[in-house]
């Protein structure tokens, strides 16, 4: 008999009156399967798993008399027991285990046979942890993402394993903070938003209108109580110590801090408090209990800093350089001692959250980046431990370099974090590990494999042997903990999302066999006919991929949006294109008016992103090795995708996945032709000789008629497949998410590319200087 047999017998599911709404939520989700079934509240504190009943408790909501669960040697686990009688029980250790597992046991162990857990089986987790980290839509900026259902979304983040989720999204679609006439440094507060947009302290109350205050609350609620019926742990990321508004100054002039804004995305400083204050700390202390008293299942935060209008005073990594208020040192210090005290500052702010979160939750948790604390890297790091915990891609990197390379190219250690790209494990990783534990603290490693940091704004994108490669990776190098970077992709606008049922499957089958489950899922959605194509279009598609050399790791993930790289025409000189003819997309592009990124896509600010030479190389990496797999897999969904529609009905997986590899197949074309226009622009800027002008030319005449056809395509896509295959708002575009305006903007940006074609490549060297010295109009 297998376990659905076994759970046709079942009559009754009893569970405490008192029980965690997540066992209540879980006792509903079976009976949805099998309607028979009576739901029974049971007053006893002592139950019996007998007479058809199936008892769903968490550890300490239920004891059993025919069962010690003190027996139990493991920490995290799930204890199932069910026989032919359709008698059993589910115990979770903690509450965060247990829909994804009962989800499990409905949809892919029901053919498993049932003697093998009719004595009962303890079956711990993978991962003890499996947290969100920027969770893309519901806390960041695709939370206005069209047609997003959040509690569609948080029950998906449930089903598939993950045990923490941020909350803290605010409600409106950007952040409150105004700025100067063609600044866009406000654009960079709507994400990771800080604790004082939903609650104020004595020191700075009325800085925000309360009714701000009140709909961020609001919607902090309702995410939590989304959260708490699924059995996930709530909590926050933000940036901090975060800017104020220059008010609080006019109060307080002596309780001025760091200089945190970026010179080069601002046009007016901005300042946060000064930390090492009494003030201040008690000012964080206070909003902090009253989060975590509002909302007591608050579990975590996670500070991110030295960004977005955050930072720690004195630190090295500031925008401005160190600097700071003046109660951590005085003049002619040294380096040595400035980074010090700087990093036992940072401490001590963690640390102040850290207990005032535990004095209502004991298991309150503070976690925090390191690569911003280069500069005091050894003090932060030796601070960790009870309750201070780190988020990292590697506890080897000090700084922003990652110490591994690309897969395929050994010469190219531009990967983004997290990624399928990241396939090693350095072991003194473990030694890392190990000396946090040792201190009562975890690393929680970055996986990648959702809709941030890798191929945004593409959703869905499909990728199950490479993610369980790297999941595998972490697991057997002693990794507990996992951030996921983004979340999961929402459900209605993602059905078939390969990479996270892969990891939901790992969570409690570790040693399963890759490619066996990856067949099974495959019948599943597409049925035996049609499976074998679709693993064999999965395969062509990861080869493609770890084809990909990543050129620049901007353009790859929030760049991608922020530079309107789908939009914006790639001409050889940019300023040639008439204000009116560039407003379309420059209106909504995250840069200053004298960023030369705004004429040169090889930079960013004072960054110089990459070289012509290095591009060079991308350029024939991409053509020699990615197209052949790429179109090799959407050959093979192509040639049996009408079929398939017949058989297995509209939007089926055959056809989700072609739009998708098309779609991934035109976000890698306009990836290589940036890899072009800055080989043949930078070039013909370069050229010694009239030959190299003219072969860098026609290069980059190439490239534009490539991308004219490109765009036409995915014009195509975005017209008439009926495929959410990107991220899109319907709030109206903005300069970090793209609108559903896109197929307009792809009109403009082919006129302006044929008008364009035939221009001199040419940047203006002194751009830069020129545009500051000129009047915003």
């Amino acid at each position: 008999m297998n376990i659905k047999q076994a759970l046709d017998q079942v009559k009754t599911i009893q569970f405490s009156a008192s029980a965690l709404p997540v066992v209540k939520t879980c006792a509903r989700e079976i009976q949805k399967k099998y309607p028979s079934i009576s739901l029974v509240e049971t007053e006893s504190s002592i139950v019996s798993s007998g007479n058809n009943t199936l008892t769903i408790s968490v550890e300490d909501e239920l004891s059993f008399s025919d069962f010690d669960l003190n027996k139990v040697s493991e920490e995290n686990y799930i204890y199932f027991q069910l026989n032919n009688e359709g008698s059993g029980k589910i115990v979770a250790s903690k509450k965060y285990y247990l829909f994804a597992f009962v989800s499990l046991l409905l949809e892919d162990w029901a053919e498993k046979d049932v003697d093998a857990y009719k004595n009962g089986k303890v079956i711990p987790p993978a991962f003890t942890w499996q947290r969100v980290s920027y969770d893309y839509f519901i806390a960041q900026e695709g939370r206005i993402q069209r047609k997003l259902d959040r509690e569609l979304y948080i029950r998906e983040l449930a089903r598939m394993g993950f045990t923490h989720i941020e909350v803290n999204g605010m409600a409106t679609p950007m952040g409150f903070e105004p700025g100067p006439k063609g600044e866009i440094l406000n654009m960079f507060f709507t994400y990771c938003a800080a604790l004082d947009q939903f609650v104020y302290s004595k020191l700075n109350k009325g800085l925000y209108p309360t009714y701000i205050l009140s709909a961020n609350m609001r919607n902090l609620k309702h995410n939590t109580d989304l959260a708490t019926k699924y059995g996930l742990v709530p909590g926050f990321t933000s940036f901090e110590p975060r800017c104020v508004p220059e008010e609080f100054f006019n109060r307080y002039p002596m309780l001025r801090g760091a200089r945190v804004d970026h010179p080069f995305r601002s046009l007016k400083p901005r300042y946060n408090m000064t930390t090492t204050h009494p003030k201040v700390l008690e000012h964080y202390a206070e909003m902090v209990s009253k989060l975590v008293q509002e909302i007591p299942e608050l579990g975590f935060i996670t500070v991110w800093s030295n960004d977005s209008g955050a930072g720690f005073e004195h630190t090295k990594s500031l925008y401005v350089g160190r600097n700071g208020g003046a109660y951590m040192i005085r003049e002619w210090k040294s380096d040595e001692e400035i980074g010090r005290l700087a990093g036992e500052n940072v401490i001590r702010f963690l640390r102040n959250l850290q207990v005032a979160g535990s004095k209502v939750n004991p298991d309150f948790k503070v976690l925090t980046r390191m690569e911003s604390f280069y500069g005091e890297h050894d003090t932060v790091w030796n601070g960790f431990g009870d309750g201070l915990e780190v988020e990292t891609a590697s506890l080897v990197a000090k700084g922003w370099a990652m110490p591994y390379k690309h897969p395929k190219y050994e010469d190219n250690d531009s990967i983004n974090a997290g990624t399928i790209y990241q396939l090693d494990f350095d072991e003194r990783e473990k030694q890392h590990i190990k000396d946090l534990q040792n201190r009562n603290a975890n690393a929680h490693y970055y996986l990648t494999v959702g809709p941030h940091i890798c191929f945004n704004p593409l959703l869905g994108v499909p990728y199950p042997s490479l993610t369980f490669k790297r999941i595998s990776l972490l697991k057997e190098n002693g990794v507990s903990h996992l951030a996921h970077q983004g979340g999961t992709q929402p459900p209605n606008l993602v059905p078939f999302n390969i990479n996270h049922e892969i990891t939901k499957l790992y969570q409690y089958n570790p040693d399963m066999d890759i490619d066996t489950e990856i067949n099974r899922i495959a019948v599943k959605w597409a049925g035996e006919k049609y499976a074998k194509d679709l693993i064999k279009a999965w395969r062509e598609t990861e080869e493609a991929l770890l084809s990909f050399p990543n050129l620049i790791g901007l353009y790859v993930c929030y760049g991608f949006a922020w530079y309107r790289m789908w939009v914006r025409p790639f001409v050889p000189n940019m300023e040639a294109v008439s204000d009116e003819d560039r407003a379309f997309y420059e209106d909504f592009i995250c840069t200053v008016p004298h960023n030369p990124n705004n004429v040169d896509i090889s930079r960013d600010v004072l960054f110089q992103l990459t070289t012509a030479e290095k591009s060079k190389v991308v350029l024939q990496r991409i053509d020699t090795n990615l197209w052949t797999p790429m179109q090799k897999a959407i050959d093979i969904l192509e040639a049996v995708v009408d079929n398939a529609t017949k058989d297995l009905g509209e939007n089926n997986v055959i056809y989700d996945q072609l739009i998708r590899l098309k779609a991934l197949k035109c976000w890698m074309m306009t990836q290589r032709n940036i890899a072009t226009w800055i080989t043949g622009v930078h070039g013909y800027m370069q050229a010694k000789t009239d030959s190299e002008k003219k072969e860098n030319r026609e290069l980059v005449k190439e490239m534009i008629e490539k991308e004219i056809a490109n765009t036409k395509e995915l014009k195509e896509l975005w017209t008439s497949s009926g495929i959410e295959f990107m991220s899109v708002t319907d709030k109206g575009e903005n300069q970090l998410v793209y609108g559903d305006n896109m197929g307009d903007l792809f009109d403009k940006r082919i006129a302006v590319m044929k008008k364009h074609i035939n221009d001199e490549p040419f940047i203006d060297p002194n751009y830069m200087e020129r545009k500051a010295g000129e009047l915003l109009g």
